[in-house]
C-alpha cells in the first residue's frame, strides 16, 4: 500500500532557501558552525555526566538523555541539508525522506515529554527533598527516560505512516529545506484531513498538555522556594530551575508557533527559518545554559579539559 502511493514520486526536490541565493552560502556556513558547535556541547556534556560521580544523579541523567536528543534531531535535519549544499543537489529519495520525517518528528516529540518531566523531578527535589531519593530512584528514572522515547517514537510512527498513506501525483518540489511533515502534506493531491486531524490529536498531547505540567510543578516550586528563609537556599533553588525554565522556553516557544498555528495561515517563509531555529539554535544553546548556570557543570568541565594541553583558551572562559 506504501509502495503504490510513492510509485510516482521517487525523488523530492528541496527548495531551501534558493529564493535567497545572497545569503544561501552565509546559511550553510552558520549552520555547519553551529552543527559542530551543538556536536561538541552536547558530547561534552554526555562525557562529564559519565565519567564524573559526582554528575550520577536523575538530573544529570535526563540532561544527558536531552543531549542524545539534541544531537540526533539535529544531525537528521541538517546532515542532508549540508551535505546536499556541498555536492551541489537538492534532492532526497522518498525513503531518505520518510526516514528523516520519522527521526525529526520521533526527537522533538521524546523531547517534549522528558522536558515535562524534567520540571516534575525538580519539582520533587524542591518540593520534597527527603523523600526525594526515594521517590526518583534509578529505576523511576529509566523508567520516565524510557517512557519519554517510546511516547515520542510512536507518536512519530502514527504521524509518518499516517502521511505515507497519502499520494502525491508527481508533486516533488517540497518548499522547505527538510522533510518537515507540515510541508509534505501540502504536496498531497488528495484530502488530508484525517491527517492533519491525528497531528493535531497528537500536537496536544505533546505539546499543551506537558506544558501544562510545567506550569503547575513550577507554580508548586516557587511557592515552596518563598518559604525558604535562607538568602542562599532561594539562589541555590533558582539556580537550578533557571536553565530549565530557558531551555523550555526556547524549545516550546518555537515549536507551539510551528504546529499549533491556524491552517490558513500560510507564511512557508518564515516556517523554514523557525525550523532552522528549532533544529539548530536551540540544540546548540542547551548545554551552553545548563553549563553557564551550574557550577557542577562547569568544574566537571574544567576538569575533563584540563587532560587536554589545548583546552587553555576554553578552560578561561569559563572562569
Amino acid at each position: 500500500m506504501l509502495q503504490e502511493n510513492w510509485t510516482s514520486v521517487t525523488v523530492f526536490i528541496f527548495l531551501g532557501f534558493s529564493h535567497y541565493p545572497k545569503i544561501e552560502v552565509i546559511i550553510f556556513t552558520l549552520c555547519l558552525l553551529m552543527y559542530l558547535f551543538t556536536l561538541l556541547g552536547n558530547l561534552i556534556l554526555i562525557s562529564i555526566t559519565i565519567l564524573n560521580s559526582h554528575l550520577h544523579t536523575p538530573m544529570y541523567f535526563f540532561l544527558s538523555n536531552l543531549s542524545i536528543l539534541d544531537i540526533w534531531y539535529t544531525s537528521s535535519v541538517l546532515t542532508p541539508m549540508l551535505a546536499n549544499f556541498v555536492v551541489g543537489k537538492n534532492t532526497i529519495s522518498f525513503s531518505g525522506c520518510a526516514s528523516q520525517m520519522y527521526f525529526s518528528l520521533a526527537m522533538g516529540s521524546t523531547e517534549c515529554v522528558l522536558l515535562s518531566m524534567m520540571a516534575y523531578d525538580r519539582y520533587v527535589a524542591i518540593c520534597h527533598p527527603l523523600r526525594y531519593p526515594i521517590i526518583i530512584n534509578r529505576r523511576v528514572c529509566v523508567q520516565i527516560a524510557a517512557g519519554s522515547w517510546v511516547t515520542g517514537c510512536l507518536t512519530a510512527l502514527v504521524e509518518t505512516v499516517a502521511v505515507l498513506q497519502l499520494s502525491f501525483c508527481r508533486n516533488s518540489v517540497i518548499n522547505h529545506f527538510t522533510c518537515e511533515i507540515l510541508a509534505i502534506l501540502k504536496l498531497a493531491c488528495v484530502d488530508t484531513s484525517t491527517v492533519q486531524l491525528i497531528m493535531l490529536a497528537i500536537s496536544a498531547l505533546l505539546l499543551p498538555m506537558p506544558l501544562l505540567l510545567i506550569c503547575t510543578s513550577y507554580v508548586y516550586i516557587l511557592s515552596s522556594i518563598q518559604r525558604v528563609h535562607s538568602g542562599d537556599g532561594q539562589s541555590k533553588a533558582f539556580s537550578t530551575c533557571a536553565a530549565h525554565l530557558t531551555v523550555v522556553v526556547l524549545f516550546y516557544g518555537t515549536a507551539l508557533s510551528m504546529y499549533l498555528k491556524p491552517s490558513e495561515v500560510n507564511t512557508q517563509e518564515i516556517d523554514k527559518f523557525m525550523a532552522l531555529i528549532y533544529a539548530v539554535l536551540t540544540p546548540m544553546l542547551n548545554p551552553i545554559i545548563y553549563s553557564l548556570r551550574n557550577k557542577e557543570v562547569k568544574v566537571a568541565v574544567k576538569k575533563l579539559l584540563m587532560k587536554n594541553p589545548l583546552s587553555t583558551a576554553l578552560i578561561s572562559t569559563l572562569k
